[in-house]
């Protein structure tokens, strides 16, 4: 019995130190009572820049948020094809399924018909940089090597950040440079169409769509 009053009372005992010592470490930490207690302002930090286009399609709309001051240059080289008209009448031409639920994939579009229309080749401006990932909806730059991105261009269906650029000089990755803000029911729809068993070579044999989808304009709307 002694034995238990003994182990109660070191309890009790132990239970109001602790006590004590959270109340000593509130006071030390606590912050010092100010005249003016209304809360503080919040500074307000504004988005990157942005310029939208407008994507006038066969099937509809779709409208791009051009990255302009996370992606300069690959931005530039884009809104230099739709400034000098250069996507009028191009095409969303391959769609890449990922998966049997068509969760993942892409669509690919530009000049792949017309390479008169191309401009020079611009030189990689990949995702570590700009800190742009391959999420859905992201618009990114198609290339063979690193600097050889042109007009062509793909958006993506779902997450597929493995296309982003790999730290400490892995995977150059691809050039992320804007975001549908409008029209994902589109773009949903163009990777939904039929594509051709025998159109394309190598890895993109079969990928390319039956009938293209026309690009009928491409305009900035700001």
């Amino acid at each position: 019995m002694r034995q238990d009053r003994r182990l109660g009372r070191l309890c009790w005992l132990t239970a109001c130190t602790l006590f004590g010592l959270g109340a000593a470490l509130a006071q030390q930490t606590a912050p010092a009572p100010t005249g003016d207690s209304a809360p503080q302002p919040v500074a307000e930090t504004s988005a990157p820049a942005t310029v939208h286009v407008l994507l006038k399609t066969a099937l509809g709309d779709i409208v791009l948020a051009v990255e302009t001051e996370r992606a300069p240059i690959t931005s530039a080289n884009f809104l230099r094809y739709v400034d000098q008209k250069r996507l009028d009448g191009g095409t969303f031409y391959r769609a890449v399924v990922i998966g049997d639920e068509g969760k993942y994939g892409l669509i690919q579009g530009g000049l792949h018909d017309n390479p008169k229309r191309q401009l020079k080749p611009i030189p990689h401006e990949p995702t570590t940089v700009t800190g742009l990932t391959h999420d859905d909806g992201a618009v990114s730059m198609a290339r063979l090597d690193p600097g050889t991105a042109k007009g062509e261009f793909f958006i993506i269906i779902g997450n597929l950040t493995s296309l982003d650029a790999q730290p400490n000089g892995g995977d150059p990755g691809y050039a992320v440079f804007g975001h549908v803000i409008q029209g994902m029911d589109v773009v949903h729809q163009i990777l939904g169409q039929p594509t051709s068993p025998t159109e394309g070579e190598g890895i993109m044999k079969g990928q390319m769509l039956a009938m293209p989808v026309k690009i009928l304009t491409a305009t900035r709307t700001d």
